[in-house]
This record gives structure tokens, sequence and C-alpha cells, in this order.
């Protein structure tokens, strides 16, 4: 069990049902953090918290939402604080998008990767922010380091709604640190379900891929990206807001 760093914390997570948003919700709750999982299938939010109470003591509620409507957001914050009374941290995780050369794409999968990514960004954030600043909080928003791609064939899209993302994000820690409200964008390689998929579609890019990893592995939800959200959501980084960290197994070059 690892220390109670997080303990009487309350996360709100969304695309908390699968892959690295239910990573993070376990490893958050190992540290004592009670926990909201929110995403769009109900029973895999349910899921996950059946996991958190199976080997954790933290409670854990599941809640089903459409991260691309504003009501849908307004609910799940409303719904958070009068179970919790307040928001501690905020992870944006869910993701929609549109692989595929620039001139195949179309307005209708272009604005759903945007709304779903930076514009339910910022409008959580903007939700969470009054409770976010009655004792300091954070925010973890999900990046991409595929803006960092040499050659972003196929990935224009999706890499243009994680750069909105980190922006957000910058302008966040920049505006809200005199409330002590921190925010980061984590940049992940995970073994998720949308990458297994990407992986199974796409054997001969996949194996690549992972070549050029350093470490020559995709990382693990849970122990690899989700510890480490956890730790930065912690007291002991208390001083480290407005990044971009690649937890990539030393693949991006963050210049």
């Amino acid at each position: 069990m690892k220390e109670q760093t997080l303990k009487g914390k309350v996360a709100l997570i969304t695309g908390g049902g699968q892959g690295i948003g239910q990573g993070i919700a376990l490893a958050m709750a190992e540290r004592g953090a009670n926990v909201v999982v929110v995403g769009r299938t109900y029973s895999k939010c349910e899921n996950t918290c059946k996991m958190i109470e199976q080997r954790f003591s933290g409670k854990a509620i599941p809640k089903a939402a459409d991260v691309a409507m504003h009501k849908d957001l307004k609910r799940i914050t409303q719904e958070t604080v009068e179970e919790f009374k307040t928001i501690d941290i905020l992870v944006n995780n869910a993701v929609a998008t549109s692989i595929g050369p620039l001139i195949d794409q179309n307005d209708e999968n272009v604005i759903q990767a945007f709304m779903v990514g930076p514009m339910a960004t910022l409008r959580l954030m903007q939700l969470c922010y009054p409770y976010l600043k009655q004792q300091g909080g954070s925010i973890i928003n999900m990046a991409s380091t595929a803006s960092k791609r040499w050659d972003m064939s196929n990935y224009g899209v999706y890499a243009a709604e994680k750069d909105a993302i980190r922006a957000l994000t910058r302008a966040a820690a920049s505006e809200w640190g005199p409330d002590n409200i921190r925010a980061n964008n984590i940049l992940p390689h995970a073994s998720s379900a949308a990458l297994q998929k990407w992986m199974t579609h796409r054997p001969e890019e996949a194996a690549e891929f992972t070549k050029s990893i350093p470490l020559q592995r995709v990382g693990d939800c849970e122990t690899d990206i989700g510890q480490f959200v956890a730790v930065l959501c912690s007291p002991e980084s208390s001083y480290i807001s407005g990044q971009s960290i690649a937890l990539d197994g030393g693949q991006a070059y963050m210049n």
C-alpha cells in the first residue's frame, strides 16, 4: 500500500472507465483519494469503482456523462460537490479524435474531437475552479507527443486538439497560480484500449513505434501512468505547475 498522500482528497476523473483514466483512478485511490469516475458508459465506470472498492478503502462513485455536453459537465460537477463538499483534483482524460489525412477530414468529426478535447477541458476547469481554489488544487490534462512526430501525416487533427489542451493548461497555471491551483499536462504512451486497437489495425506501424521508444515498451496504465499522476498531485510535487511531461519511455524530445 502506498503512502496516503491524497487521503481525504476528492478527484474527478473523466474517461475513467478504462485505460489511462482507470489507471489514474486506481493509483489515486491507493493513496487515499475519494474518486468520481466519469465516462460515457456507466457500466465501465462502475467496474472501475468496483476495482477500487475491492483493492482499496477509498470511496468511488461512477457517473455517466457525455463531456461534449455542457449540461453534463455542470451536472457531474454539482453532484460531486453535493457528495464530497469540494473538488481537489481534476483529471481531464476523455478523448475523441479523427485519424487520417487532412483532405479526408469533415467538420462533424473535427468539431466532435475539439468538443470532447479542448472544449470540455476548458469547461470543466472553469466549473471546478471555485472548488479547486478553496484549499489549493491540482489539474491534470491529457496531451500527446503526436505534434512532436517528425512526420505528422494522418495525425494532424489529433495533434491540434492536444496542443490546444497544452495551451489551455499553461494559461490556467499562469492565471490560477496565485489561487494555489497547479495545472500540468502529461503526454503518455500507455496500453489503453485505444492504443491496443490502433496496434491491432496497424501492426507494422505499431512495431516501428515501439522500436522508437528507448525503453522498448509501451507504459502500463496504472503502474507507469497512474502512479506518476498520483505523485504529481501529491504534496511532494507542490512546486510543479505549467509543465508538459512526456510519460513515454524517453521517445519524445520535449524542446
